[in-house]
């Protein structure tokens, strides 16, 4: 294979990993949609398009494989591929906490909201804003970015454990919202979860770009 070859093959499983993490981001963003409005026709959508997140995870990751055994890439080339082989499985799980929360949506039907509503919308706004930001950062090689979105998680992390205690006052103070609390309490660990698989691709942009792994997610909050 000639360079030329080579580097088409490199910068399309570049291309495929946004493309992947476009189409998580559609699946976060939906997934909320569904859940605020009780939307069963769009969660039973979220959960059969995760078939179609998982399969480009797998197409991309075969071609990340074919490159590894045909080229036996080396330094800034290896550290790419390894950097999105990495990426692509953390993408593909967000992808599944996505289908989570789609999940949680048909298991709540069309049942009452508690009162006062757990609003956790802005646990999905940062949590998403840090996914955008963290594929930014890789196509942009910025380790710095990387390192300020780390920071982000604990802003989503303060808010979990906001809306943890506010599900658990409702619980005790009043038992028939037990099973509509602990769902919620389900969305909730999944958007904790998508923020800190961010983090996980901003320490392969880090190495990525000064070819060393550095652990990020420590949180201070």
């Amino acid at each position: 294979m000639t360079r030329t070859a080579f580097d088409h093959q490199l910068a399309e499983v570049q291309e495929d990993m946004v493309e992947l993490a476009s189409m998580v981001e559609t699946a976060i963003e939906r997934s909320v949609q569904a859940l605020e409005g009780r939307d069963i026709e769009l969660a039973h959508r979220i959960i059969d398009d995760d078939l179609k997140i998982n399969r480009k995870r797998y197409e991309t990751e075969e071609k990340c494989l074919e490159l590894f055994a045909t080229q036996q890439p080396l330094a800034g080339d290896l550290r790419t591929i390894v950097a999105v082989l990495h990426i692509i499985v953390d993408l593909e799980r967000m992808g599944d906490h996505a289908e989570g929360i789609a999940k949680v949506t048909l298991m709540l039907g069309h049942e009452p909201p508690i009162e006062p509503d757990i609003d956790l919308a802005p646990m999905a706004k940062i949590a998403i804003r840090m996914l955008v930001g963290s594929v930014d950062a890789f196509k942009d090689r910025d380790a710095g970015r990387a390192r300020a979105i780390c920071d982000e998680d604990d802003e989503v992390d303060a808010l979990y454990d906001k809306a943890y205690g506010e599900l658990v006052t409702h619980m005790v103070n009043d038992p028939e919202t037990i099973d509509r609390a602990t769902h919620l309490g389900w969305v909730a660990h999944n958007l904790e979860r998508i923020a800190d698989r961010v983090t996980n691709i901003c320490e392969r942009v880090v190495y990525l770009v000064e070819g060393k792994i550095e652990e990020l997610n420590v949180s201070k909050y």
